[in-house]
């Protein structure tokens, strides 16, 4: 199976999003980048010096719904006239914006967040959401966990992996032990694990740092040789990564705790001491925001620190 790793440009700070030319039948690419002219012009550049257009595509299959991963999916699939489209069905980013529906709105204010700065956000998520054509739910095929992806030379197996979205997936070739990984491993950077309502259970936030951690440990199982990721270069030794990612979560652990006080303290003003350069006017802000809930709804799950409504709000308190 010739796994081909295509870089794309995209308008956000963390730089080219890494797309995978599956080139083999049917032709797959996981991942597309986002919708801006400069990513087609470089997808349609990077897939030509393989041989391969645009129309050749028999088969997209979607990491997760990020617009700097599923922006062009719809432009490809067009052109291709037949390509299947595919992701798992707890994602939701590519049929509507993001923080778009009242259960972000909800949730965000139970947070702490005051109403004017999540408006400020959700302004900015219509903006950035322009990164992406809608599909239609009917468009769509859904990655269920453990499912086969077959090509005339063996398959991908679909690992599940929620943490950095709700329906974030992986590809194993077993063979070789080489994975895809999407978000879920990044070679430069942790990964943020965003704030979402629970696809099961939307009223409630899903414990996104938890189910991460659950995810991670899964894929060590598998002992990989070779992970690629969804931005910089491929990770060679998956258990210093591990390591380094278990070791960079414990002490922002720490650091979120020691935040805590007796007298009671929101999540967004957790996040305001935690990243105070980061809450500015763009998307830091909300990443900053979903870092700070997660790490207390680990807390929280840990008892290390306990949490009450107060006026509709939740405040933290030290155990």
């Amino acid at each position: 199976m010739n796994i081909i790793p295509l870089s794309i440009p995209t308008p956000f700070y963390v730089g080219d999003v890494n797309v995978y030319l599956i080139k083999d039948d049917p032709l797959t690419l996981i991942d597309v980048g986002p919708k801006t002219p400069e990513a087609a012009d470089a997808l349609r550049s990077e897939l030509a010096r393989n041989g391969v257009q645009f129309s050749d595509v028999r088969r997209i299959v979607l990491t997760h719904a990020h617009e700097d991963h599923c922006g062009l999916a719809k432009l490809v699939r067009d052109e291709a006239k037949d390509a299947e489209v595919f992701i798992h069905e707890w994602e939701t980013g590519h049929l509507f914006g993001r923080l778009a529906h009242e259960d972000h709105r909800r949730l965000m204010l139970l947070s702490g967040v005051p109403d004017a700065v999540f408006e400020d956000m959700r302004l900015l998520y219509e903006e950035v959401s322009l990164l992406t054509d809608s599909l239609d739910a009917s468009d769509l095929q859904p990655l269920r966990d453990e499912m086969e992806l077959e090509f005339e030379s063996g398959s991908l197996r679909v690992p599940h992996t929620p943490g950095h979205t709700p329906g974030s997936c992986s590809f194993a070739r077993e063979a070789d032990r080489t994975l895809i990984c999407g978000d879920c491993i990044l070679k430069r950077i942790t990964p943020n694990p965003i704030l979402a309502p629970d696809p099961l259970h939307p009223s409630k936030r899903f414990h996104s740092l938890a189910e991460y951690l659950v995810s991670l440990a899964r894929l060590r199982s598998l002992a990989p040789t070779l992970a690629y990721g969804g931005h910089g270069g491929p990770v060679t030794d998956f258990e210093e990564i591990f390591h380094r990612y278990v070791r960079a979560i414990d002490d922002r652990q720490k650091k979120v705790i020691a935040l805590v006080p007796n007298g009671g303290i929101t999540a967004y003003e957790v996040a305001q001491k935690l990243f105070p350069n980061a809450l500015g006017h763009d998307v830091h802000r909300f990443l900053a925001i979903s870092e700070a809930i997660a790490h207390l709804d680990y807390a929280e799950s840990e008892n290390k620190v306990g949490v009450e409504i107060a006026n509709g709000v939740e405040v933290y308190r030290s155990n």
